[in-house]
């Protein structure tokens, strides 16, 4: 009976030590898996933190890449694309494509050499009148004044022909009508001579330095400027509503003496689909060969064009387009070169 009762005891005493280690071992369990639950979220939290730092460190290398690139595209046409003139082979001996909006010389060729300027003559002649507020609507009549007895150049405005003083500005610039800017000048108050010195003074007003005027024609070699002085007088010209209007106009009928004719546009692109012609003039006489001007937009940029002394009927109107497909060329390659950059720096390391 002790015996038994002994061995009860020791049996107690086991059980009692297996439910205590099992307990214990519960304990542990829930105490390592409290530990190991900060552990893992710890690590789950450094991998968003890592992930966020990955995606901010993209975001500002792809702003990084961005604010680049815009500096670059601002800078590329006026210094990387433009650096390819080489390329523009012009036969004016004088030239100049200006960047209207810039004031760059995107091309420039003896763009400084004083020559002779002929019927651009009349832009600074048409500012003038313009500048007077005449009646546009009051009458001018030709007079044997008006005849050229320089070059014996013809006209279809016959002496005693009345038109308006608009209709005269209108074939002044359209169609380069030496009879009709010649009579302008005379009906300016003070006549002639007080208009040959207005001309004289807007040209020293606009900064044209190399440029003198001596008569309202251009008949006169010694009208005389600057390829960069022009596009002085283009740009002060683009500013007169009038004068756009009336200088790229294609054709106009117009009444003379009681007869209605057709004057066209000395300048044939001014009708051409592929051009948006602002402003348009040209000249010629001897002295001074083939001359256009023009303000247009070329490759969705506003430009100041001056070509003197073309040699050739279709010289000055070839350089022209020689200009249009050099720009647009530049311009292609420019937004090549923005697409490959821009894919070049999407593409970052993962």
């Amino acid at each position: 009976m002790h015996f038994l009762l002994k061995a009860m005891t020791v049996l107690a005493v086991v059980m009692a030590s297996g439910l205590a280690g099992a307990n214990s071992s519960a304990t542990l369990d829930k105490s390592k898996a409290k530990t190991a639950a900060p552990k893992a979220a710890s690590h789950t939290q450094k991998a968003v933190v890592a992930k966020s730092v990955k995606q901010s460190t993209v975001v500002a290398r792809k702003a990084h890449a961005s604010a680049q690139l815009a500096g670059k595209t601002r800078g590329l046409q006026s210094a990387d694309t433009w650096r390819e003139a080489q390329k523009l082979a012009l036969y004016s001996a004088s030239a100049l494509v200006l960047d209207q909006r810039a004031g760059d010389a995107l091309f420039q060729k003896n763009a400084d050499v004083v020559a002779p300027i002929a019927s651009i003559t009349k832009l600074m002649t048409a500012m003038v009148v313009l500048d007077s507020q005449p009646n546009l609507q009051g009458a001018v009549a030709i007079s044997e004044e008006d005849v050229d007895t320089l070059r014996g150049s013809r006209s279809r405005l016959h002496v005693g022909s009345v038109l308006s003083r608009e209709t005269a500005l209108l074939l002044a610039l359209m169609s380069s009508e030496n009879r009709a800017a010649h009579a302008l000048a005379r009906h300016y108050p003070g006549g002639l001579s007080a208009f040959i010195a207005a001309m004289n003074a807007k040209a020293q007003s606009l900064g044209m330095a190399h440029t003198r005027f001596e008569d309202p024609t251009g008949l006169s070699s010694n009208n005389v400027s600057t390829a960069h002085d022009l596009a002085r007088m283009v740009t002060a010209a683009h500013h007169y509503p009038l004068i756009r209007e009336w200088s790229t106009t294609s054709e106009a009928m117009v009444e003379v003496s009681g007869r209605e004719q057709t004057f066209r546009n000395t300048n044939p692109l001014v009708k051409s689909p592929a051009w948006d012609v602002g402003l348009s003039k040209t000249g010629y006489i001897h002295e001074a060969g083939k001359c256009l001007v023009m303000q247009a937009r070329v490759a969705e940029k506003p430009v100041v064009i001056v070509l003197l002394d073309s040699a050739g009927k279709m010289t000055r109107v070839g350089d022209a387009n020689r200009i249009k497909r050099w720009m647009e060329s530049a311009q292609a390659s420019h937004k090549t070169q923005t697409h490959a950059a821009v894919r070049g720096d999407g593409k970052g390391p993962g």
